[in-house]
């Protein structure tokens, strides 16, 4: 039996999708390794959102290679389809693959380790001829459909499914769209069954996911949308919970939270890729919405879904960004009282608008923002914390993991809790009562 072991750099999307991968191996006969020991064959899938991702992305390539050096070596994803050949460039790479064709790794394996079985066999030495030329399969997403591809196990807490790939948006910063191409969708069918499938095999929530996960359906001829699909699954009862991924401001307006607010199934927590909360930068940036419409859909959202909480993406030190720019986005934290922000600096990507532009911020200045931007966005947690302690309500927690008698777990509306049992919590959903909250974590007392 031949052992693969497969690596993911990025978002939650390349996880799902190495995930599927994975299962095709061990369905195929592989057994399925760590990353770290030594296998036959390893699978990294790479990230470019960053010049930072694309040097990790070669630092894992180049590590399953001296982890065994006649290992049959493929990678796959964002960092692969921009640029395909430099990853082929690097010694000891066996095939490349980007972001539309992924599950064709496993025959592409098979084919690999039995060219070299064979190869070992002539060689009179008893070892393996010198690799050949890499294979290399990155073609043009123009036209590419949603590749298919599923996974049947996740853990008993929490699990994703990809519905949706690709993205329109053409923000001047981002290399993702070149990446991942138009917006495909899955067929909303195979979206339930999958769903179904994992919520009987004990997953207790899932994640659905994509590039884009609001323009799920935009490649639809019928007019089947995000909104629809979440009140099927409400409908058919598929699952305890449902959460989403990353969602832009523009898409969670009047017209889906009217829809969608009232669902059982769905959880009252958003991630919202906010970016800024100046209208200036965000214009510089393309992107398809004002700091006032954000807040405005934001405020709606807690009319139809009390209790909602919300995380975001922001960004600061993009080009031409000035103290006044940032202050607004420092004042947005504030006013959209969000839960927490994932806060990262630009990075400037080869081959995108804003990094050919000359009034780009000094990494100095990007590091003080970053830093100002967290104790913002820390205290402003803190408050919202503070709200749950004293309100006293009971928070309904699936449990994740457990350190002694303590167990952890994040709340419907993804605030990470904390607490003590006698008997074994993890994969169950339970009531607790919050008591206290400390850097971002409530202790409370299980009901």
């Amino acid at each position: 039996m031949y052992k693969v072991s497969l690596y993911t750099l990025g978002c939650k999307v390349s996880s799902y999708e190495t995930e599927a991968v994975a299962e095709e191996f061990a369905r195929r006969g592989f057994a399925i390794g760590s990353f770290g020991e030594v296998c036959d064959v390893y699978v990294i899938n790479t990230c470019t959102v960053t010049a930072e991702s694309d040097a990790k992305s070669r630092k894992y390539i180049r590590r399953a290679i001296r982890l065994n050096p006649q290992a049959v070596v493929l990678v796959m994803g964002c960092y692969s389809q921009r640029s395909p050949d430099e990853v082929a460039a690097i010694e000891g790479v066996d095939a490349v693959v980007g972001t539309a064709d992924k599950m064709t790794l496993v025959p592409i394996a098979e084919r690999l380790l039995s060219e070299r079985e064979n190869s070992k066999i002539r060689n009179t030495g008893g070892g393996y001829s010198q690799k050949n030329t890499p294979i290399v399969s990155v073609g043009e997403l123009a036209d590419t459909p949603f590749e298919q591809m599923r996974i049947e196990r996740a853990p008993r807490t929490r699990g994703y499914v990809k519905i949706e790939d690709g993205c329109e948006c053409k923000c001047t910063y981002c290399a993702i769209a070149a990446a991942r191409g138009p917006v495909r969708s899955k067929l909303p069918c195979d979206v339930i069954d999958e769903v179904k499938g994992l919520y009987a095999s004990g997953t207790r929530e899932i994640v659905l996911t994509g590039i884009e996960t609001g323009s799920y359906g935009a490649d639809f001829d019928n007019g089947y949308t995000l909104a629809a699909l979440l009140s099927e699954l409400d409908s058919q009862h598929a699952c305890d919970r449902i959460r989403l991924g990353s969602m832009a401001p523009e898409l969670i307006g009047e017209k889906f939270i009217s829809r969608v607010g009232r669902l059982k199934i769905l959880v009252p927590h958003f991630h919202v890729s906010m970016q800024s909360g100046s209208d200036s930068i965000l214009r510089e940036m393309k992107r398809r919405y004002t700091r006032a419409r954000a807040l405005e859909n934001l405020r709606r959202i807690r009319e139809y879904m009390p209790g909602v909480m919300f995380t975001a993406d922001l960004m600061v030190g993009f080009p031409g960004e000035t103290e006044e720019d940032f202050r607004d986005t420092v004042s947005f934290v504030r006013e959209a009282g969000l839960l927490d922000a994932h806060v990262f600096a630009y990075s400037r990507r080869e081959g995108t608008p804003a990094a050919a532009r000359a009034d780009q911020v000094a990494e100095d200045v990007k590091r003080e923002r970053s830093a100002r931007l967290i104790a913002v966005k820390n205290r402003v947690r803190d408050e919202a914390l503070l709200g749950l302690v004293r309100a006293g309500a009971p928070l309904s927690v699936v449990f994740e993991t457990r350190r002694g008698k303590v167990y952890s777990g994040h709340s419907d509306s993804y605030v990470e809790v904390v607490c003590e049992s006698e008997t074994d919590l993890r994969g169950e959903i339970r009531n607790v009562i919050p008591l206290s909250h400390k850097d971002g974590i409530v202790f409370g007392k299980l009901i």
